[in-house]
């Protein structure tokens, strides 16, 4: 398994969350409420996770409020990552790796 880092942006008033992957980053803005792109972030984690199973890990110095709801998200996240990977992997939805 994989372990891939995320970290907080904090530019005045606005927080996001950031997840660092292979292909980009994918940011959660903490700051804000909009489901649909939370939703989309999930989407594109999903299909990252047919790949293979990986999990976050918080990089972050600065232990304030966003820093605590981050954890806490991430350790969430890190749970439903696992039980959806091993429902893709039931239902036989991974991706088949090729050997170069």
């Amino acid at each position: 398994m994989e372990i891939h880092k995320s970290t907080i942006s904090r530019e005045g008033e606005k927080a996001t969350l950031v997840f660092s992957l292979p292909q980009g980053n994918l940011e959660i803005v903490l700051t804000e409420d909009k489901p649909n792109k939370v939703k989309k972030v999930f989407n594109q984690l999903i299909l990252e996770l047919k790949k293979g199973e990986f999990q976050f890990k918080l990089e972050d110095t600065k232990e304030d409020l966003y820093y605590h709801i981050s954890k806490e998200y991430i350790s969430q996240l890190n749970s439903e990552l696992s039980s959806i990977y091993n429902e893709l992997k039931d239902y036989d939805l991974l991706e088949k790796q090729t050997e170069e």
